[in-house]
This record gives C-alpha cells, sequence and structure tokens, in this order.
C-alpha cells in the first residue's frame, strides 16, 4: 500500500477546488494510506482562526493518522516522505521544487480541477 504524505495546501484542495481527494488520490495510486504530519495540522490550526475553509480542513485531517515529524512543517514532511518512503501531495512550489531536488514523488493541481503525479 503506498503511503501519501499531505501538506496543509493539500488538506485545503477540496474546500478550495471541490477537487475529491480521496478519489483522485485513488485515480492516480490504487490502494493508499493517507498520513498528515503533526506540524501540519499546527500549521492548519493557527490558519483556522481566520479561515474558514483550514477549519474544514483541520476536521478531514482528523479523518488521517497522524505522524510526528519535527521542526517546520515542510521539514516535516520532507523527512517523513523520505523515511516512509511515500508519494506527497502538495501546491506549494517551494516544498514541491524541494521534493524534487530530493527525488521524492509528488503529486499536485493541474488546471484547477485534477491532480497530477511526477516522478512515480
Amino acid at each position: 500500500m503506498q503511503a501519501v504524505v499531505l501538506d496543509a495546501n493539500a488538506l485545503l484542495l477540496p474546500f478550495q477546488f471541490r477537487v475529491n481527494l480521496e478519489a483522485e488520490l485513488r485515480r492516480l495510486l490504487g490502494e493508499h494510506e493517507i498520513l498528515v504530519p503533526s506540524a501540519v495540522l499546527d500549521e492548519l490550526k493557527g490558519l483556522a482562526r481566520s479561515l474558514r475553509e483550514a477549519r474544514s480542513a483541520l476536521k478531514l485531517a482528523g479523518q488521517f493518522q497522524v505522524v510526528d515529524g519535527t521542526g517546520e512543517a515542510d521539514d516535516a514532511i520532507l523527512e517523513a516522505a523520505s523515511r516512509l518512503k511515500a508519494v506527497v501531495v502538495s501546491n506549494d512550489a517551494a516544498l514541491l521544487r524541494r521534493l524534487k531536488e530530493a527525488r521524492i514523488p509528488r503529486i499536485f493541481l493541474r488546471s484547477r480541477s485534477h491532480l497530477v503525479a511526477e516522478g512515480l
């Protein structure tokens, strides 16, 4: 089963772009397990004070397994993906660049309507 690590903006996709995250991941990867670093939850909690979509994303994140990570959210995502040989879902250009440099497979939003995979 393929491990998938989500960042904060991946968790926001269903609420900002009406993308069915689970269905898109199933289409791209088949059977998978979604993981959320604890640092990503902390980031969403901070955003939830002012952004309604972040409150919804936080509820969505509660459905998935939380993994411990150290440091900032992006560092925790990179560490978890490396350790677990996971694919990362993100729409953050800087994080996607770091993932590509580290040769970690990534999934991101294309045309505001569907997810695409790179590096699988």
